[in-house]
C-alpha cells in the first residue's frame, strides 16, 4: 500500500513529538558523535507556525504517521518552537527562497521515499504561491536525500550548543534545477 499524505493538525503533536525523537535518536548517530546527538535536541523539533501556517504534511502508513515535513513563506530557515533567532516575517517569492522545514521519518521507515515525498509535496505548494527557489538547513544525516533531490550546498555552519559544536549544511535549489 502506498504512503498517503495529508496537512498537520494540532492534534497530531504528540505523534510528531515522536517521530522526531526518534528520528533524532535512531538515524543522526550514523553521523554524528552521541554528544553531538544529544546537542541537536536543542536546534531540532516542532514548529507549530507550520502547522498554524498549513504547510506542514504529514505521511502515513495506513492510519499511522511515518514521516513529515513542511515548507515555510517564513524567514526562519531551522529550528523547532524552542530554538533562539526564529523570525517569523514573510518572504517575497519574488526575491526570496522558500525554506524546507522539520523533515523527519520515523526510521522504521526510512529511506521508503517519505524524504523524497515531503520535498516534492513542499517544493509543489511553495511554487503553487509563487516560490521558484528553495533553501533548507541540512543535518548530516539529511545531506544525501537532499542532494539526491537536487539540493547543493551553500554553506557549511557549526551551530554551538554549549560546548558540543553540531555541523549543518545550508543547501538550495532552483525550481528549473533537474530533480
Amino acid at each position: 500500500m502506498p504512503f498517503t499524505h495529508r496537512l498537520a493538525t494540532s492534534a497530531d503533536i504528540p505523534r510528531l513529538t515522536e517521530i522526531m525523537e526518534a528520528s533524532i535518536s535512531g538515524l543522526l548517530p550514523g553521523f554524528l558523535s552521541a554528544e553531538q546527538v544529544t546537542a541537536s535536541r536543542a536546534l531540532m523539533g516542532l514548529d507549530t507556525q507550520l502547522i498554524e501556517d498549513g504547510t506542514y504534511v504529514v505521511v502515513l502508513d495506513g492510519d499511522v504517521i511515518v514521516g513529515c515535513g513542511g515548507w515555510s513563506r517564513r524567514a526562519t530557515l531551522y529550528g523547532g518552537n524552542h530554538t533562539a533567532g526564529r523570525d517569523a516575517a514573510l518572504l517575497d517569492p519574488a526575491r526570496d527562497r522558500a525554506r524546507i522545514r522539520a523533515m523527519y521519518t520515523d526510521p522504521a521507515h526510512a529511506r521508503r521515499g517519505i524524504g523524497r515525498l515531503v520535498i516534492e509535496l513542499c517544493e509543489a505548494a511553495a511554487r503553487a504561491e509563487g516560490f521558484t527557489r528553495y533553501t533548507l538547513m541540512a543535518t548530516m544525516a539529511g545531506v544525501p536525500l537532499y542532494e539526491a533531490c537536487g539540493y547543493t550546498p551553500v554553506r557549511e555552519e557549526t551551530v554551538m550548543v554549549g560546548v558540543v559544536g553540531v555541523p549543518l549544511v545550508e543547501m538550495a535549489k532552483d525550481a528549473s534545477d533537474h530533480q
